[in-house]
């Protein structure tokens, strides 16, 4: 937080925003300058910076000068987002009214600017300008409008028995929960909605874009009930039994519309247990599935393989492919056989490409998009985000230049349309046998750009430093944790007589490594937390000389040339209120540093 100055730019910004609310309207031209310009203080706020917090004393109240103000409860994991103000919003004057501390915090959106007031000098506001004080009253009356609520019917009450299955499934459990909403009867095409808190236009007109063809009546509802429908229909369903009939889903479309629906990243299929997906890092039960049936997993799946995808199952017992559910979604699977029978993961491929800039990416990885030739790695566990970066480098490629875009991969994930560059896309297994054999025959293919999806081998790892040698720009990925430990990892796999020439071709093509990991946000989503190793003489001198255990000091002094380090991201997104303590710490490699910087205690 800082104070500002009253500049004209500033106080002509707070005029604007007190002529729109309704308690300062009563006043006089003299009354509001003495407000503005003498009583208040002006301060701005950066995103995410708490402009009071829960249990605070409610000696002041602010209005919004610019930027947005979220109003939250709850801390960490567990905070909850409950309404967003715009300019002009007074907010805080209810507990100054009261006298009572505070129920909830203000968190910043964005650069946000206030003028903050005194309890004093509100009470003299409505003290010495009693239209100002009915304006007060309304105010409030509407506010106690909007949240008074009608009585609850017995049906809706905390011992009334559940809705049934197939009414709770027209709506994602995910919006349930995030407006404590449950359908809970079906009346030909209307629907009851029972709502906990309250129901607005807002949200009523979202649930009719879910079922536009019903017509949605909303009831009251007891808390107590919502919360029993969400224990039973959205929490742990390992204790349902096993249906005669399998879990309930009629094709495996019915869970991936779901699962796309609810922003999940993954399904999980697994005999003898309920369906579950990924939504944010978690893998939770999905509502409303029962337990799937020993030989359900194959039945639901077999009708989206090709025939030689089930013939290599059969034969192998795992198999890797990918489906396109329509125009809009794509899936990369892998079928699999485990002690309780088959299984199946499903990871969702958005058919967005997003860029570089929406993904919130460094301006390094842009530049080396640009690169003539050289090779740029993408590092990190699963489930990281590699293929999402690689697909908006290979975007950016694609829409600026006039060149051959040729990817392998297994299998092919997102799709790009040629733009002013021609893309080629090679799947493994259905267009090519191998990942090495395709780089074989891609230096026969006049290619300028090659996408790498995966190096597995020695050989695929050794073509693509080869391809990136002979003047070609060459994205690919690996699954480490460090961009220092990404160069370890390839030259360590080869036997001690090749190392020295493999050191040789990264120090001279390599251009870069990002490795990223992704973090459960505050208030729910993700954010990355990236590792970024930017290549330069000094660099590539260390790497050819076996000296990689400097490459950290190198990174840390060449920070102004785009390197970055894991801890250091990890806790900047915890000092801009994005994660938690505890979620850097999960992610951090060096948790010994990273106790360091949090200030925390190793038993903490």
């Amino acid at each position: 937080m800082r104070v500002l100055e009253r500049k004209p730019e500033i106080l002509s910004e707070a005029y604007k925003a007190f002529d729109t609310n309704p308690f300062f309207a009563p006043l006089s031209d003299a009354q509001r300058d003495l407000v503005i310009e003498k009583a208040g203080t002006i301060e701005a706020y950066t995103e995410n910076e708490f402009i009071l917090k829960t249990g605070d004393p409610a000696d002041f109240l602010f209005v919004i000068i610019s930027g947005q103000v979220a109003v939250v409860v709850g801390e960490g994991e567990d905070q909850m987002e409950l309404t967003c103000l715009e300019r002009s919003q007074m907010v805080g004057e209810m507990a100054v009214i009261l006298d009572e501390k505070r129920t909830a915090s203000c968190v910043a959106r964005g650069e946000t600017v206030i003028l903050k007031l005194t309890r004093d000098v509100f009470r003299k506001v409505l003290t010495a300008v009693p239209e100002a004080g009915m304006s007060m009253m309304r105010m409030l009356a509407e506010r106690l409008k909007k949240t008074s609520r009608p009585p609850v019917h017995r049906d809706f009450r905390g011992d009334a028995p559940l809705p049934p299955v197939d009414v709770l499934r027209l709506i994602p459990i995910g919006f349930m929960q995030r407006h404590r909403v449950v359908p809970v009867r079906k009346l030909e095409n209307k629907l009851l909605l029972g709502y906990c808190d309250r129901m607005d236009d807002n949200l009523l007109a979202s649930v009719t874009q879910l079922l536009p063809s019903m017509k949605i009546e909303p009831v009251a509802i007891e808390a107590a009930y919502f919360e029993k429908v969400m224990q039973n229909y959205g929490g742990d369903a390992s204790a349902e039994p096993v249906a005669s009939g399998g879990s309930g889903a009629q094709h495996i479309d019915d869970l991936l519309k779901r699962l796309v629906a609810e922003g999940g990243s993954d399904l999980h299929l697994s005999a003898g247990q309920a369906p579950r997906w990924r939504i944010d890092g978690r893998i939770l039960p999905i509502a409303g599935f029962l337990k799937l049936a020993p030989n359900e997993v194959f039945k639901l799946i077999a009708p989206i393989m090709r025939p030689d995808s089930v013939e290599e199952f059969n034969k192998t017992g795992d198999e890797d492919f990918a489906y396109a559910m329509d125009k809009h979604s794509r899936f990369r699977i892998n079928l699999l056989r485990d002690s309780n029978g088959v299984s199946a993961v499903f990871r969702h491929i958005p058919n967005t490409i997003f860029t570089l800039e929406e993904l919130g990416m460094p301006d390094v990885l842009r530049r080396w998009a640009e690169s003539p030739k050289g090779l740029i790695l993408v590092t990190g566990p699963t489930g990281s985000g590699k293929s999402t970066t690689l697909a908006a480098m290979l975007d950016h490629i694609n829409r600026n230049e006039e060149c051959h875009i040729l990817t392998i991969e297994d299998p092919v994930e997102f799709v790009h349309q040629s733009r002013k560059a021609l893309v080629n896309q090679r799947e493994v297994g259905v267009h090519t046998q191998s990942f090495s054999r395709a780089l074989r025959a891609a230096l026969r293919e006049d290619p300028d750009v090659v996408l790498v999806g995966e190096m597995r081998d020695l050989e695929t790892i050794s073509m693509a430093l080869e391809t990136a040698n002979t003047g070609h720009l060459v994205l690919a990925t690996l699954h480490t944790s460090t961009a220092i430990s990404t160069v370890s990892r390839i030259v360590d796999q080869f036997p001690a007589e090749a190392q020295e020439q493999i050191r040789t071709g990264l120090a001279d093509n390599l251009l870069g490594v990002c490795c990223q990991t992704l973090c459960r946000k505050i208030g729910g989503g993700r954010v990355p937390a990236l590792e970024i190793l930017v290549m330069d003489y000094a660099m590539g001198n260390m790497i050819r000389e076996g000296r990689t255990h400097m490459l950290l000091t190198a990174m840390t002094t060449g920070q102004s040339r785009g390197n970055r380090l894991l801890n250091d991201d990890l806790a900047k997104l915890v000092q801009s209120g994005k994660i938690t303590k505890e979620e850097a710490l999960g992610n951090a490699v060096d948790h010994a540093d990273m106790l360091r910087r949090l200030g925390m205690s190793k038993g903490s």
